[in-house]
């Protein structure tokens, strides 16, 4: 299965209102304005990567409908650079091209475009300094699932219970009662001297 991502590289889609678009993308993503301000600050910036074929377009169709036009690629593939279109004709030229994703023929045969590890693009010169390192490209569990490490199966242990009975109906299973005490001492014929 080919994997996807979507990336952004401050293209408006044509007609687009720029402070609009920043707001619907705030609103979108649920970010606040510094965050929204690193996706128009002209590099290319990977969106959502892992993405199946349909989710993608999903991706490509709601940011359009912000008004941000997102390009769509195979992951491994090189990124084509994005340049502003000079003219609307050249910018729908543009998004039929994002629309149709690159040929499977780019994807290195028989590998995960990853290696099965996730490929994280850096959004900003701090995220930069993690590019290079190795995490595992982890799925998340459904809703409800059990994640826990799973319990292996513990034996009953082999216990000889048959000289064993049950008490009758009414007995007494309290502790064992204690034996009366002792009277005490007769002292009467004691008497203290003055």
């Amino acid at each position: 299965m080919s994997l996807y991502e979507v990336a952004f590289a401050g293209v408006l889609v044509p007609g687009a209102d720029e402070a609009q678009v920043k707001a619907n993308l705030a609103k979108l993503f649920q970010a606040d304005a510094q965050r929204i301000a690193l996706l128009f600050s002209g590099r290319r910036t990977v969106i959502k990567n892992g993405l199946d074929e349909e989710t993608a377009k999903r991706y490509q169709q709601t940011l359009a409908r912000a008004g941000a036009q997102v390009e769509v690629s195979l992951m491994g593939a090189e990124p084509a650079p994005a340049a502003p279109p000079a003219t609307p004709a050249a910018a729908a030229t543009q998004a039929a091209q994002a629309v149709s994703p690159a040929p499977a023929a780019a994807q290195p045969v028989g590998d995960k475009p990853s290696g099965g590890r996730l490929n994280v693009a850096a959004r900003d010169e701090y995220m930069a300094a993690f590019s290079e390192v190795d995490a595992p490209d982890l799925p998340l569990a459904p809703l409800g699932a059990d994640i826990g490490d799973a319990k292996p199966e513990v034996a009953p242990p082999p216990l000889d219970l048959s000289g064993m009975q049950l008490a009758p109906v009414g007995s007494d299973m309290g502790q064992a009662k204690a034996p009366p005490a002792p009277p005490a001492p007769d002292t009467s014929h004691l008497k203290l001297e003055e």
